[in-house]
């Protein structure tokens, strides 16, 4: 089966925090901890705050992989816009060509068309097919795309 390029990462990220929060951290407390009197100790209260920044992400991480693994990709459609899917399109008032990938929100970067799926212009190209248009108003003006071909997370991942 495969896996969801993004929860790779989470995973990847999770394992490096993990570490740094069991091992790493630990060790520099001690350290900080040797030098005395913890009310004007800065590298014990900085450690300490690590140490709660990192126990935040990993928590947030475990959510995050949880509910991108209980996405069932048999359940996303093959011939329509949805998650993961690379949609090509046209801009049907300038003729510009554009293309957009739907992404989770850790994966977002609009300058290289990594768009999330609950943006607005993510949310008018769900359930699309190939000659359709989405209409999306946003607070730049309205666009009108007409979805020219597209490629879903089942063609991406049989690779």
């Amino acid at each position: 089966m495969h896996k969801l390029p993004a929860l790779k990462q989470l995973e990847e990220e999770l394992k490096k925090l993990e570490k740094e929060l069991r091992i790493d951290l630990p060790k520099e407390l001690r350290t900080a901890a040797a030098h005395g009197d913890f009310r004007e100790n800065a590298e014990y209260h900085a450690a300490k705050e690590r140490q709660t920044f990192l126990q935040a992400r990993v928590a947030h991480l475990h959510t995050r992989i949880n509910a991108l693994a209980s996405i069932k990709l048999d359940s996303l459609p093959r011939d329509k816009v949805a998650f993961g899917s690379k949609v090509f399109l046209e801009d049907l008032n300038t003729g510009e060509d554009i293309v957009y990938e739907l992404v989770t929100p850790e994966e977002v970067d609009p300058r290289n068309g990594k768009i999330s799926i609950a943006s607005p212009i993510g949310k008018a190209l769900l359930n699309k097919k190939a000659g359709d248009e989405a209409a999306i108003q946003l607070p730049t003006g309205k666009k009108e795309y007409e979805v020219k071909r597209l490629i879903t997370l089942h063609d991406i991942l049989k690779d």
